[in-house]
């Protein structure tokens, strides 16, 4: 009975692996003289649709510059960006929910080299980033893998809690 325990948690294992990050639109430690219309990141496996995946551009005064919900199209998510302001550092960071179900969350910056004539995002616009549009591929609406894992290993446990003290009982 343990052996089995072990065997079936031990096939768990694959399930786990979170999305990993591939590429970024425009690049990590990219210099820009113009700011990018949009941030695009791509990933290893399909992004799940969901509340949580999110994209954020703040900019060297600590301000928002994304506006508008995220585009989910397979592996690819992307956010509107205003156009940037000061010249500076800008930091993307992002939230997604990966593939297994698991949220997988980063950062990277790049610098806008010459100023632009941009304003930042009201806060109002900025919360909008928060929201998606799943497209084709998103692999949304479904129960992420996690829960079924969850279910099974507890099931489990009390399958062998039960058989236990049965065992006890007739000894």
């Amino acid at each position: 009975m343990v052996f089995a325990t072990m065997a079936v948690l031990g096939m768990t294992t694959p399930a786990s692996a979170h999305d990993v990050l591939m590429s970024t639109d425009p690049v990590q430690n990219a210099s820009l003289e113009t700011g990018p219309a949009k941030i695009t990141l791509t990933f290893n496996a399909p992004v799940q649709g969901g509340d949580i995946n999110q994209i954020a551009v703040t900019g060297p005064n600590g301000t928002q510059w994304a506006e508008g919900n995220v585009d989910i199209t397979g592996n690819v998510i992307t956010a509107p960006v205003r156009p940037l302001g000061p010249a500076g550092t800008y930091t993307v960071g992002y939230r997604i929910l990966s593939a297994d179900g698991h949220p997988v969350e980063g950062e990277y910056t790049f610098t806008l080299t010459k100023a632009g004539t941009g304003t930042p995002a009201t806060a109002s616009a900025a919360s909008g980033s928060t929201g998606t549009t799943a497209t084709t591929g998103s692999g949304g609406g479904g129960v992420p893998v996690w829960v079924w894992i969850v279910g099974a290993v507890v099931l489990l446990a009390i399958g062998l809690t039960l058989a236990l003290r049965m065992g006890k009982e007739r000894g």
